[in-house]
């Protein structure tokens, strides 16, 4: 249960999601409330930071990156340990996502897997984590000259994280930083403290010296203010586009890492296997409510197939079970707020007085929008342009492969595309021509597996989540050179 993580319980009886400051916890100046997403009672409070603990956070995090003396096994070592723990501790994890992030019951267990996987793959960087030899009596007059590289840690990593992932997200970015040597600053999004809670102390538990992870609970400010701090040397954020914009502006020559916002597309070609395809898109669209970066909102149909794949859709998704995520049977539980759901309610509604044809879907209980079809969404309407976060699959049809890569193209976003067919010709020209970060062949967009490297182009960001990729942007090359 989540009071297996809590520090303490609030007067309310709830637990409290406490900061950690300098290897301790500690109270902040402020409490927020954090609701149950399906239920709606108040299920936990985070505690909030003044902006004196900010700072005594970062030089504290700075300090303990100086004088911590752990070697690449010894974290290695740790993060295996971290991973086991949150495998022992999957059950109780579970529950904390059902209720402060909505996700069912399976979301929920995979999840927890992939966080145990992100942390193991983030051990084995630890241990093999280094630099390369150069050739450096390949120039001219170096006789005798030995060159080689080291990888070293940048400093103190400040992570800011969302709600949609709030797991395996923050391993995604903890687990690379703590291998490369670094210290780290977590600000997890205030819809979802207790998991970064669970997470960090699973870290303590397994032997991380307890200074070199930290939590400050908050929203805006609290994000401006690690922005303010001049000792924070790598910025890793997962959110919109617009906050991106603004952490980048903010950074300066401060490095940073930016997956932000989409408009996944799908294309499916007339010879797709649609027995194969379907369920995959299903999967895709819906899992987590729709609430994930690379979750399918336009799905681009050839138009010799597009009445089977719009019939057969509709019954498929009219099928979903949706409401309570504790119900094992639930596929689509709550989206992360009240506001969220009325935001995706309209936006449904608009497209369909302006012409979308509804195919399934579009009724609301609370906070749980039941899993939505729509065909022939204007591309004026806020729908058809913005990225929806949440249950809504939007069928569009094509003619040619080449106006389908143009669609994608068209949008600010590039983060990832799946396309179905078995002609090699039409997979190489996707492959080719998308400007996006992942193409996936007879894949969905949302296809990732936790050791590739992840991450977009355009307005969906730059830089590479996965941990052989991650540890080299959270740390830096320096060059040797031997005489002898």
């Amino acid at each position: 249960m989540a009071q297996e993580f809590a520090q303490s319980r609030s007067s309310r009886g709830v637990p409290r999601c406490r900061l950690f400051v300098d290897g301790a916890w500690e109270d902040g100046v402020e409490t927020v409330a954090v609701p149950d997403k399906y239920l709606g009672h108040t299920y936990a409070e985070a505690e909030l930071p003044s902006r004196a603990q900010v700072t005594r956070c970062v030089a504290a995090a700075e300090r303990a990156y100086r004088t911590a003396a752990l070697d690449p096994y010894e974290r290695g070592t740790i993060l295996d340990r971290t991973a086991d723990l949150v495998e022992a501790r999957a059950a109780a994890l579970i529950d904390v996502l059902v209720q402060e992030a909505g996700f069912t019951r399976r979301d929920a267990a995979g999840e927890v897997g992939r966080c145990v996987l992100t942390f193991r793959l983030s051990a084995e960087e630890a241990r093999r984590f280094g630099g390369e030899m150069v050739p450096v009596e390949g120039a001219p007059g170096q006789k005798g000259r030995i060159g080689f590289t080291l990888r070293v840690p940048l400093g103190v990593v400040c992570a800011i994280t969302p709600f949609n992932a709030p797991l395996n997200t923050v391993a995604h970015k903890i687990g690379p930083a703590l291998a490369a040597g670094n210290a780290v600053v977590l600000k997890p999004s205030l819809h979802t403290p207790m998991s970064a809670t669970a997470l960090v102390e699973c870290l303590i538990d397994a032997g991380l010296p307890p200074a070199l992870v930290s939590i400050v609970n908050g929203g805006a400010e609290v994000a401006r203010w690690l922005l303010e701090e001049p000792s924070v040397r790598f910025y890793a954020f997962t959110g919109s586009t617009e906050v991106g914009r603004q952490i980048q502006a903010s950074a300066g020559l401060r490095r940073t890492q930016m997956e932000l916002g989409s408009i996944a597309h799908c294309i499916l070609c007339e010879d797709a296997d649609l027995d194969v395809a379907l369920p995959k898109v299903i999967n895709a669209a819906y899992r987590k409510a729709g609430q994930v970066c690379t979750s399918i909102q336009v799905l681009l149909v050839e138009r010799t197939i597009l009445a089977e794949v719009e019939s057969r859709l509709a019954g498929l998704v009219a099928a979903l079970p949706w409401g309570d995520p504790r119900d094992d049977g639930t596929v689509v539980g709550p989206v992360i707020s009240p506001a969220a759901a009325d935001r995706i309610e309209n936006w449904i509604e608009e497209a369909v007085a302006h012409g979308a044809r509804r195919l399934a879907g579009g009724d609301r209980r609370g906070s749980v929008v039941s899993p939505t079809l729509l065909a022939d969404v204007p591309p004026g309407t806020t729908l058809g342009c913005s990225e929806v976060f949440g249950p809504v699959l939007c069928i569009a049809a094509f003619d040619e492969l080449a106006e389908a890569i143009e669609r994608v193209n068209a949008t600010p976003y590039g983060l990832a595309t799946g396309i179905f067919t078995k002609r090699l010709d039409h997979a190489l020209a996707a492959v080719r021509r998308l400007e996006v970060g992942g193409v996936h062949i007879n894949e969905t967009p949302s296809s990732r597996v936790d050791l590739m490297p992840y991450g977009g182009s355009k307005d969906s960001g730059f830089g590479r989540e996965g941990p052989h990729w991650a540890i080299r942007e959270m740390s830096e090359e320096r060059m040797v050179t031997l005489l002898v």
